[in-house]
């Protein structure tokens, strides 16, 4: 099978470790994965900030960079949820069925939960809310998680509540965003887990850099990464 991977703006920049470990993945899968050089920002910023005709010109410019590919993954449910709900949103349905998110296309389009992985590490999960109250991810990367060898899943108290994040809500209500992130935090610091993982890096920075200033002994990694690292060549 042939996919083109859209890495999304946060990963290609902040998290290349992610777009290498969904490579990584893939082809240990037998997928073969192109990445279209013209790809950008999917125009989520402008679209939930009002700035709907700027958007547009971005969501142009990302149909174009993948025209020609039957299916695009991204290791990211909040790019995936704005070019599959928001795109309709503005009028364009370019992309729209053409694009997974990276624990969706592995169960329903792979048909694989256990992808082979070793991690013997604790770790908990966050549902970003993109991937739980748009795509509707359901349990896929916890059941995805559950089957990585030595890898021991445990619950995260309040899993559904918003870290607060929200890409330009952080810029926007810095107070109530950090609140929000403390809160998240001090839930996963609670359950002794090693890691926090999640699919989205967004989500996971922002945990993430509440965590460090805390002192926390929990860190973060996105799933992609996880289940990307095996005995031979384990995530550090």
């Amino acid at each position: 099978m042939r996919v083109a991977l859209f890495v999304t703006c946060v990963n290609d920049a902040v998290y290349p470790a992610t777009g290498v470990a969904t490579v990584t993945l893939l082809e240990r899968l037998g997928v073969e994965v192109d990445f279209p050089a013209g790809q950008t920002c999917c125009g989520q910023p402008q679209y939930n900030t009002g700035y709907r005709r700027e958007a547009r010109t971005l969501v142009r410019r990302t149909a174009q960079a993948f025209e020609g590919h039957s299916c695009v993954v991204t290791p990211s449910a909040s790019c995936a949820a704005m070019v599959r709900d928001g795109y309709p949103r503005l009028g364009e349905r370019a992309l729209g069925p053409r694009v997974y998110e990276l624990t969706e296309f592995l169960v329903d389009v792979l048909g694989v939960t256990d992808v082979g992985a070793y991690y013997p590490h604790t770790v908990t999960y966050h549902p970003s809310c993109h991937g739980l109250r748009v795509l509707g991810l359901g349990d896929r990367p916890r059941r995805l998680l559950a089957a990585v060898e030595g890898l021991e899943l445990v619950e995260l108290p309040g899993a559904r509540e918003c870290c607060g994040f929200g890409g330009t809500f952080a810029v926007k209500n810095a107070a109530v965003s950090v609140a929000m992130g403390r809160d998240k935090a001090h839930a996963a610091a609670r359950t002794g887990a090693e890691v926090l993982c999640a699919a989205d890096n967004s989500c996971l920075m922002h945990i993430g850099g509440v965590l460090r200033r805390q002192g926390a002994g929990t860190r973060v990694a996105h799933i992609a990464e996880i289940l990307a690292s095996t005995r031979e060549e384990p995530l550090r």
